[in-house]
């Protein structure tokens, strides 16, 4: 009887590792034919997007205090300021959340809304060339230096965006993932092509 129930344990024993060392063979097997390849690139886009909406959040939280600084020296400019407030309003309100970036529609919104916002600031900035006095003043000069590096680290993030969702949708339509892409993750959409507008590309500057 001790026989018998030492012979099951060690059945028993044998087994459960075998699955162990089954499981991990099918673990390596799959990371290495790029079953692992797909969410991991999603993901990696995901987190250059949350990235973009930062950098985005970072330039709307400086607005009014450059509006308010303009106003104090630009008192006869409330169109252009009532502008940048609009723009910023509209920014704002335009979100986009990591399981809409497969939406082109929501994308091109997000990007007109940004777009807008980045021109009303451009022609803010250039209203200030009038007023030597809000030129000269420093609060203005550390926004306009904060609004500049911003503008610099949108640049860079939205670089970054790009190559990781063209790096996943290559990935979607590319073998040996896309077998992958046809099978256990059917679901999965390609990301939306994000573009910024030419005006865009450039920071707002000021010329002293």
């Amino acid at each position: 009887m001790f026989a018998q129930t030492t012979a099951r344990g060690a059945s028993a024993g044998f087994l459960s590792a075998a699955k162990l060392v089954g499981a991990a063979l099918l673990a390596l097997a799959l990371a290495g034919c790029g079953y692992n390849t797909i969410p991991t690139q999603e993901e990696a886009a995901k987190a250059a997007w949350a990235e973009v909406q930062n950098q985005y959040q970072r330039r709307a939280d400086l607005v009014p205090n450059l509006v308010a600084t303009v106003r104090g020296y630009a008192q006869h400019e409330q169109d252009t300021l009532k502008a940048v407030v609009d723009a910023r309003a509209k920014a704002t309100s335009v979100t986009i959340d990591a399981s809409q970036i497969t939406d082109p529609e929501k994308l091109r919104q997000f990007q007109e809304a940004q777009a807008q916002l980045s021109g009303a600031l451009g022609r803010l900035l250039a209203v200030s060339e009038n007023y030597p006095d809000l030129k000269a003043n420093q609060n203005f000069l550390a926004l306009q230096s904060q609004l500049e590096g911003t503008e610099n680290r949108i640049a860079v993030a939205r670089r970054d965006f790009i190559r990781a969702a063209q790096t996943y949708n290559t990935t979607l339509q590319t073998f040996p993932t896309i077998l992958w892409a046809k099978t256990a993750f059917a679901g999965k959409q390609p990301i939306a092509p994000f573009a910024a507008a030419e005006a865009a590309q450039t920071a707002p500057q000021v010329k002293f």
